[in-house]
């Protein structure tokens, strides 16, 4: 099993106190901030871009992961690298050519990831896991903070986690994004999630306390 990482999302974050929140999610021992980009196109809002990506990299050493939620992710993946992006992941559903541009996010220096939707099919994951650092599942519709798990990531999950690890890619890691709380945190663990991302569960309320409560549930 690959190490359980903990990435809250800043889309439920207080703008007004970005840093103060930075530094807490620092404090909670967080793994990796996550970073939901949004074009107004592919999703309806339109949320964070590479300035707050380089003002984040001036701030924290916590490794920022970009969430490309955009109608055309080739056309900005030099941008967020150059910017101080770690991880850069995009959406299969957008995506012509999902090879090239997995590969691009990789010379650029940055590990890469595929997106899926809820009811996208798996078969993109498993063609693009050769050139994929971790695989992004999303449990919402993606778009908006605050939004309910959907159940049916769970079986989804455990098919891919069993199909990486019969074919050689016990390496890449499973993302899960959407609706992750404590209460929930440990049966995505189980079912092969190893990167839990969390907005309204961990940045509502004590965020220290939260990222504690959500390592404590994920780790059983």
């Amino acid at each position: 099993m690959n190490k359980i990482q903990i990435a809250p999302s800043l889309l439920s974050s207080d703008l007004a106190r970005l840093e103060d929140d930075v530094r807490a999610c620092e404090r909670g021992g967080a793994d990796v901030l996550h970073v939901d980009v949004m074009d107004g196109h592919f999703v309806p809002p339109i949320t964070f871009g590479p300035l707050i990506v380089e003002t984040l990299k001036r701030i924290t050493a916590l490794p920022l992961d970009c969430h490309l939620m955009v109608e055309n992710p080739d056309e900005q993946l030099e941008q967020f690298a150059a910017a101080g992006a770690s991880w850069i992941s995009v959406h299969a559903e957008v995506c012509n050519h999902l090879h090239r541009t997995l590969a691009r996010i990789q010379e650029l220096g940055c590990k890469s990831g595929i997106v899926l939707n809820p009811s996208t099919p798996l078969d993109f994951a498993m063609e693009g896991a050769v050139n994929s650092d971790f695989i992004l599942l999303m449990s919402v519709n993606p778009g908006y903070g605050g939004q309910s798990f959907i159940p049916s990531f769970l079986d989804r999950c455990k098919r891919l986690r069993s199909w990486l690890d019969a074919n050689d890619y016990e390496h890449v890691n499973i993302q899960v994004d959407g609706g992750i709380k404590a209460d929930n945190a440990r049966d995505a663990v189980k079912a092969g999630a190893s990167i839990l991302v969390s907005g309204s569960g961990i940045m509502k309320g004590d965020i220290e306390s939260n990222i504690k409560a959500m390592r404590a549930a994920a780790s059983g």
